[in-house]
């Protein structure tokens, strides 16, 4: 009897991974094709379309963050995945901040820019050798972590424009299991810029495209991802008049982010 009432689950269960599986590998190739194409064919047509650099640089952030919507919602149609954004109005409001999140899967960045039409953010200096996505950086005039001295005064200038700066300070995927590890990026700019924090918790139920993962190992059940939008920290708790103590504000700073983006189960 028991076997019975369990041979349709089992069924289920086999046939969703599996379409997981082949659909899941029909969306990395719309993300990695969509990409060739926005570098080769339409940022190289907004460099004769729009002459101003300001705002080319605003309407290819808006393609990528409509894209990326596009990616998402394939995904969630096709039953790849599911998500929630809380406090999507905190994030399209926020203007001259960081905003600050953990990092536990390949799609952390998906998630946020697509409801963040203009958003900058700061990347690793390797994916501009990425044949896929470097197009799409030098397009968006994103923030590369090999600028070195000038990055701080670079950021500095963003922000007094307005700009909203994200940044995953552990620089890389938080492996499964432990506490994330913070470089001291995210504070340094925060501190020495004097700009506020924007705190963003990011959740999978499942242990999918994280570091210890591949895209096509599937799991029992449907990932579903959660971005929590949190409180926008006031940097003026953290500095003092005095400059040469702008390393122990960053030792702080840093400390408390460390605490902020730890998920709760640890």
């Amino acid at each position: 009897m028991a076997a019975k009432v369990l041979r349709p689950w089992v069924a289920t269960t086999i046939f969703s991974r599996l379409w997981r599986l082949l659909m899941g590998g029909c969306c990395i190739a719309l993300f990695s094709l969509g990409a060739l194409l926005m570098s080769l064919v339409w940022f190289n047509l907004l460099l004769i379309i729009q002459r101003d650099a300001s705002k080319r640089r605003r309407l290819a952030r808006r393609c990528i963050s409509a894209s990326f919507r596009l990616f998402l919602g394939t995904a969630r149609l096709l039953g790849v995945l599911d998500y929630r954004i809380d406090g999507i109005a905190a994030l399209q409001n926020d203007h001259g901040c960081l905003v600050v999140a953990n990092h536990p899967t390949l799609i952390d960045y998906v998630l946020l820019a697509s409801v963040m039409p203009d958003v900058d953010c700061l990347v690793k200096a390797d994916l501009l050798h990425h044949f896929f996505f470097r197009g799409v950086i030098r397009a968006a005039d994103y923030l590369v972590n090999s600028q070195g001295k000038t990055l701080v005064a670079t950021c500095r200038q963003r922000l007094l424009n307005g700009d909203t700066i994200m940044i995953f300070p552990e620089g890389t995927r938080t492996r499964h299991g432990s506490a994330p590890i913070l470089k001291r990026g995210a504070a340094n700019i925060a501190v020495r810029c004097g700009c506020d924090l924007r705190v963003v918790h990011i959740h999978c139920s499942e242990q999918v495209l994280n570091k210890e993962s591949r895209w096509y190992q599937t799991t029992p059940t449907k990932p579903f991802f959660t971005v929590s939008v949190r409180e926008r920290i006031s940097i003026s708790s953290f500095m003092t008049k005095e400059e040469d103590t702008q390393p122990i504000a960053v030792r702080h700073l840093n400390r408390f982010l460390q605490q902020a983006l730890t998920p709760e189960l640890l």
